[in-house]
């Protein structure tokens, strides 16, 4: 599911699993398990990136209506722990993003250092309220922490996906490259920010994740209970089968 190599000094990690990367438990198990191995071999800098047409699709909607209740007490929470410890990994990520990069696609990829997307009909966006369920508190944070601020409520509301270069221009990616060099253009980067002592480098991305993730904490202890309320709700269930039939044309 996470496949490594080594270029130049960085680590390449490439999600592949299933046709999109779709987040499941597993999924994000075997990236938190990734991500401490790389912690403890002190390695420069990571390139995160997807497979084919996908960065990631986002959350698996179907192991979320397969699961149901005893399935999202351990999802949500796991998704939430993943994302804190992309935001706290010490040393450089860059997410080079390959194609669609939708929900919580678009989370991990927002939890990176640095973001490139690569160019054509890739589509980037946190559709989250379209599909009925409200954000954790940690997403939201992530999101409004990475565009602009005058952009940051229509994004939510809206639930709009946006081609490579309309999200340049939001701030939901920093960079574009062609598909051919995007891989390059990533491992050109992550090298840039190793090149920083590795020390200052950490001591600096603490500083600036303080408030996304000072934040979160605050609002999850008020929103954690009615979050999880509407994303177990039979009223939600059918929002979600509903958005799958009208998206891919089938539900569970």
């Amino acid at each position: 599911m996470i496949h490594r190599e080594h270029q130049n000094g960085v680590v390449i990690l490439r999600m592949e699993h299933g046709k999109v990367s779709a987040l499941d438990m597993e999924l994000l198990q075997e990236l938190r398990e990734t991500l401490a191995q790389l912690h403890k071999e002190r390695v420069p800098a990571v390139v995160l990136t997807g497979t084919g047409s996908s960065f990631s699709a986002g959350v698996d909607l179907y192991r979320v209506l397969q699961g149901g209740n005893d399935y999202l007490r351990t999802f949500l929470p796991t998704l939430e722990v993943c994302l804190r410890e992309l935001l706290e990994f010490p040393r450089p990520i860059v997410a080079a993003v390959n194609g669609h990069a939708i929900a919580g696609g678009c989370l991990i990829a927002c939890a990176s250092d640095h973001r490139i997307m690569a160019e054509g009909t890739g589509r980037i966006g946190v559709t989250e309220l379209l599909v009925g369920v409200p954000f954790p508190d940690l997403p939201l944070e992530i999101v409004r922490a990475s565009v602009a601020s005058h952009h940051f409520q229509n994004i939510v509301y809206s639930g709009r996906t946006f081609s490579p270069s309309d999200a340049l221009q939001i701030g939901l990616v920093d960079e574009l490259a062609a598909p051919e060099t995007l891989l390059a253009k990533a491992i050109e980067a992550a090298s840039r920010l190793a090149a920083i002592s590795q020390r200052t480098f950490a001591i600096t991305k603490a500083q600036i994740r303080r408030d996304i993730l000072e934040r979160a904490e605050r609002y999850t202890r008020e929103n954690k209970k009615a979050i999880f309320e509407v994303w177990s709700s039979a009223e939600t269930r059918e929002i979600i089968e509903a958005y799958l039939r009208r998206t891919i044309g089938k539900s569970s």
